[in-house]
């Protein structure tokens, strides 16, 4: 199952959040925010033989 990440915003900064219970670091910008939660969750691999 992929893991779902989420951004919380709390006033001017953001701390990203996945389904899975990862937790980023807190007190991040936006933008720093989405690249952790991108980060975390790489695309999925293809199995071979498919």
């Amino acid at each position: 199952m992929p893991h779902q990440t989420t951004i919380t915003e709390r006033g001017s900064f953001a701390i990203a959040r996945c389904s899975c219970g990862w937790t980023g670091p807190a007190r991040r910008s936006r933008d720093r925010a989405r690249t952790d939660a991108q980060t975390h969750n790489p695309p999925l691999a293809v199995p071979s033989g498919i």
